[in-house]
């Protein structure tokens, strides 16, 4: 798997997800529970990761979109 989106706004990282998965492109959430450990107060990224054989089908989408990757 490789990263795709590095935010830590929940709403970039659910947009994206939902444009993948219409596009057939299989993605994991990673970090989500770190928010558990930080208090919820934002300061760790949530990582988006996607099959490196769809890298850059999901760039295109991201790019497509005008969706930061946060790199």
């Amino acid at each position: 798997m490789k990263e795709l989106l590095r935010s830590t706004d929940p709403t970039i990282i659910a947009f994206a997800s939902a444009l993948l998965e219409g596009e057939d492109i299989d993605c994991f959430q990673m970090d989500v529970n770190m928010s558990v450990l930080e208090g919820s107060i934002g300061i760790f990224p949530r990582r988006l990761m996607v099959r490196a054989g769809d890298y850059e089908d999901a760039l295109v989408v991201m790019r497509d979109n005008e969706i930061p990757l946060g790199r």
